[in-house]
């Protein structure tokens, strides 16, 4: 499950993820939260018609992950990708501040979105009007992605029932894994096919 945030030119989006790491195989999750672009859609159907939303461009993301081998809570994982390349993120960047206050720290970057999005790389038509948007909805953004926090999600059952529209990207993780003989498969169970 997915919150959307919209406005005029960009949406946040708010989800639990669930990611192994493909080099050691540990185990991460946690509240993922992405700047994305809107999509201008032209005009359909009367005054009244429903209007096409598409949300597609991936400007930026924060992955406020803790590692489930670690101390619940404590961000072990916790980091950001401060521009993609096309739909890849950038290399993982860490900070103190995501780590030690997460939700502080969101709280700030959503009251700059504009200067979040330049760092990405794009350039909004109305920046001022975005921040304002943005900056008025913090609050309840920051609540969404609390909502999604690790702790939260105390079993593999609650992980997977979270994530269970990820299961391609999980089996892709699992299909790359360097050492596939450290994956705890208790913990990633309910993503494998029955009898695996």
């Amino acid at each position: 499950m997915q919150h959307a945030f919209l406005f005029d030119e960009v949406a946040v989006l708010v989800r639990h993820w669930f990611e192994i790491d493909l080099a050691d195989s540990h185990l991460e999750h946690g509240a993922r939260v992405e700047l994305r672009m809107v999509d201008p859609q032209p005009r359909r159907g009367s005054e009244s018609a429903a209007q096409k939303i598409v949300v597609d461009r991936p400007v930026w993301r924060a992955d406020l992950f803790d590692r489930i081998d670690g101390t619940p809570g404590a961000f072990e994982a916790a980091h950001f990708h401060p521009h993609f390349d096309g739909v890849e993120p950038s290399d993982r960047h860490w900070a103190d501040a995501v780590t030690a206050t997460p939700w502080d720290w969101l709280a700030t970057q959503l009251t700059d979105i504009a200067g979040v999005a330049a760092t990405g790389g794009v350039r909004l038509r109305d920046p001022a009007t975005v921040n304002e948007q943005v900056g008025a909805a913090a609050d309840a953004i920051v609540s969404a992605a609390r909502g999604r926090a690790a702790p939260l999600c105390g079993s593999a059952q609650q992980c997977y029932a979270w994530t269970r529209d990820t299961e391609a990207a999980v089996h892709a993780m699992l299909g790359a894994l360097q050492r596939p003989d450290l994956l705890d498969r208790h913990r990633v169970a309910p993503w494998l096919p029955a009898g695996a």
